[in-house]
């Protein structure tokens, strides 16, 4: 099929090109604009408890509300604010609810700090448009008015909550998405310039990648949003520029180490880009495979925002791969090689010797030694996941504490209590339909009881609704709504509540840290489902690839293990203060998985190749690293440094997804890849295709009459891709 593939699109380049183009403009043409929502609680089905607590406040308590902004006042000299103060702030507050803000429902007082120092509003939006950009901008527009009414008065005022925290998000992550960018284009420039001497080489790959695998696939992303009803989210942007320049160099470069090795070995230009799409585009197809199956599984995730991403991704990468196996080898075969390697004089010259060439020797001779070695450097940077816990503040991961709505909540924490910004809402309801007559003083006694609850506030004549059906208990935690406290001590509170419902009646527990507990509940799902549906089918695509059952359990062990050490790793350098976010070890296994096993695809499929000339398991494993070293070392190296651009971002959460997957990839190219899988292979020996022959394939022996020998056909020749 690849040969039939690499024949069409070398022998009709310019209808390929064509094609391209034409389907590029038709799609991009047709394509929806894509939503985006940071709304943490659209992450979670409606069967969580603390979704049916937000539909059943919203039934009991139509005129309550969650405030999607919070505007703080203070003195601009920090002092206790006067007299004059409290009238200004009453008349702000006033202002800004008759300005008719777009989203804007109404703005009401909140309440002061104990020290008198601070005072609040409470903002009202549409709970229909939650979570999305027009609530950004509604923050953004209650910003400049409010610093507006406030001029001429000792005030300074700072708009927070839900809302702004989007808008700050925004900012920051147009920010991300420039660092990712030009430090990814930067970077793929100077590594090709270096390993090709070309900058045609060097720059190509970024115009088909940047101008139109990125355009088409944004386009698709669009479309499927649209189609299936998921939601986007603002912050995946910046890794979908990453994943494209960092998988589509990688599969650009997976073809062009071939088609130089096939140059060099005497192919005629057409003839050897053929051989190359032949020989590369099985392996790359595998991996693509496995990239796509591992992306996909995140579609039976119970997280909206994992169920948005695992899509994105995969249409990324299947895009990516198609113009992996056609656009780039047309394009390439219209150029002549001594054009597109200008101004290079030595691509046409095998190299007398390299470090590949000697780490292959190395791996032949001691296979036992090497294995045992990166088995255990792998392992002892494992033992850091031991110490792994999650974070589940997104906001102040996300957002720079400098940014106005993150410098607001901190605020509201110290001013105020650290709960109290986000209180919890214990709903007590009647399951019959027929008004409570339960001991509500009894009830709220209980909720008190909880330890880390700081206070319980309920008053009968305003915290039952107008049919007597539904009563709310306020509860102040005594810490931060996101922090690991507080998210136990809001099952505590569950606990208390479920147990001390009188009959008749059911307790629902809502409010942010109910919604962290049900992510958290919902991730220990994706652990348990996600990960072994991804494992089995790239264990199943490896299988396919290598026709063995031996192979793919310790080539998925050994990314196990690369998963493993990269957590570990993390732990041990971001994870000693308030945890990972929750997201990154679901993004990280997804990418070491998935990328992991694109090297050791390309190994173990170059390995075989070897052997299928008649080479010992040893001497197979040898000549693999020596001549698909280059490749994975520079795709290794370009991937993960496209990824580290992240940690440039000032976002903490892409920092430790930048670092977390580039080390990732370090270590499935450098350690995996190199070594691990080889070594294991040559030590298990013809064993380890069993129960098919797939290294003994239909090449003879090397010697006279075998491939590239005396008696050798033309198909022979063709079929050991040698000359």
């Amino acid at each position: 099929m690849f040969h039939r593939i690499g024949r069409t699109v070398v022998r009709h380049p310019v209808w390929t090109i064509v094609a391209w183009l034409v389907a590029a403009v038709a799609i991009v043409a047709t394509a929806p604009s894509l939503p985006s929502n940071s709304d943490e609680s659209s992450f979670l089905p409606s069967s969580y408890e603390s979704i049916k607590a937000m539909d059943l406040q919203e039934k009991a308590f139509p005129a309550a509300f969650t405030p999607a902004a919070i505007v703080l006042y203070e003195r601009n000299d920090g002092g206790r604010l006067t007299a004059q103060d409290k009238a200004d702030i009453s008349r702000i507050t006033s202002e800004l609810g008759k300005k008719k803000i777009d989203q804007v429902q109404k703005v009401v007082d909140g309440s002061p700090s104990k020290d008198g120092k601070y005072d609040t509003a409470l903002v009202q939006m549409d709970k229909k448009s939650t979570g999305q950009p027009k609530q950004a901008d509604a923050a953004k527009a209650l910003r400049k008015d409010s610093t507006s009414l406030a001029k001429g008065t000792e005030l300074k005022v700072q708009v927070g909550g839900q809302a702004a925290q989007n808008l700050d998000q925004q900012d920051a992550g147009k920010t991300s998405d420039a660092v990712a960018l030009f430090g990814s284009l930067l970077i793929i420039i100077v590594t090709l310039s270096i390993i090709f001497r070309s900058p045609l080489v060097a720059v190509l790959p970024l115009v088909l990648l940047i101008g139109v695998v990125f355009t088409v696939a944004n386009a698709l992303i669009a479309d499927a949003t649209k189609i299936f009803g998921l939601q986007a989210n603002s912050s995946i942007s910046a890794l979908l520029i990453v994943v494209v320049l960092g998988v589509g160099t990688d599969y650009f470069l997976f073809l062009m180490f071939r088609y130089r090795e096939r140059l060099r070995a005497g192919d005629e230009p057409k003839e050897a880009m053929i051989n190359s799409v032949t020989r590369v585009g099985e392996a790359i197809a595998s991996a693509a495979g496995a990239v796509i199956i591992a992306f996909c599984a995140l579609a039976l995730s119970t997280l909206g925002f994992l169920t948005q991403l695992g899509p994105a991704l995969a249409i990324l990468v299947a895009v990516t791969l198609i113009a992996g196996l056609t656009l780039f080898p047309a394009i390439c075969s219209l150029i002549p090689p001594r054009a597109l390697f200008w101004p290079g004089k030595k691509w046409n010259q095998e190299p007398p010797g390299t470090r590949y060439a000697a780490v292959g020797r190395t791996v032949g001779r001691r296979p036992a030694l090497v294995a045992i070695v990166s088995g255990l450097v792998m392992l002892v940077l494992a033992i850091g996941t031991f110490g792994y816990k999650a974070s589940y503040d997104l906001a102040s991961g996300s957002i720079p504490d400098t940014k106005e709505s993150m410098v607001v909540q901190n605020t509201l924490a110290k001013a105020y209590s650290a709960g109290a910004a986000e209180p919890t809402d214990v709903y007590l309801n009647s399951t019959d339909g027929k008004p409570l007559t339960a001991d509500f003083d009894a009830f709220a006694t209980k909720l008190r009881g909880v330890d880390g609850v700081g206070s319980v506030d309920f008053d009968k004549a305003n915290d039952v609704n107008k049919a007597g059906t539904t009563a709310d208990f306020t509860v102040t935690l005594k810490y931060e709504a996101a922090s690991d406290k507080a998210i136990k001590t809001v099952g505590d509170v569950r606990t208390v509540a479920h147990d001390a419902a009188p009959p008749g009646t059911e307790a629902l527990v809502g409010g942010s840290s109910s919604v962290f507990k049900d992510i958290n509940a919902a991730v220990n799902h994706d652990y348990r489902t996600v990960f072994p549906v991804a494992a089995v089918l790239i264990m199943i695509i490896l299988g396919l690839l290598l026709r063995s059952v031996v192979a793919p359990w310790y080539l998925i062990a050994s990314v196990g293990l690369g998963f493993g050490a990269t957590l570990g790793t993390t732990v041990w350098i971001f994870g000693r203060g308030d945890g990972l976010i929750f997201l990154l070890p679901i993004i990280m296994y997804l990418f070491v998985v998935a990328i992991g096993t694109d090297y050791n695809i390309l190994m173990i499929a170059r390995l075989r190749e070897e052997a299928q000339e008649g080479r010992e398991p040893r001497e197979a494993a040898s000549e693999a690293l020596k001549h698909a070293g280059p490749t994975i070392g520079a795709a290794g190296f370009i991937l993960a440094a496209t990824f580290a651009t992240l940690m440039l971002s000032g976002n903490d959460f892409l920092t430790q997804m930048g670092f977390t997957v580039a080390f990732g990839i370090i270590v499935a190219a450098f350690v995996m890849a190199m070594f691990f899988t080889p070594s294991l292979t040559a030590l298990i020996g013809h064993a380890a295709w069993w129960p098919g022959h797939a290294d003994r394939g239909h090449a003879k022996p090397l010697g006279p009459g075998g491939p590239g020998g005396p008696g050798s056909s033309e198909r022979e020749l063709d079929e050991s891709g040698r000359r």
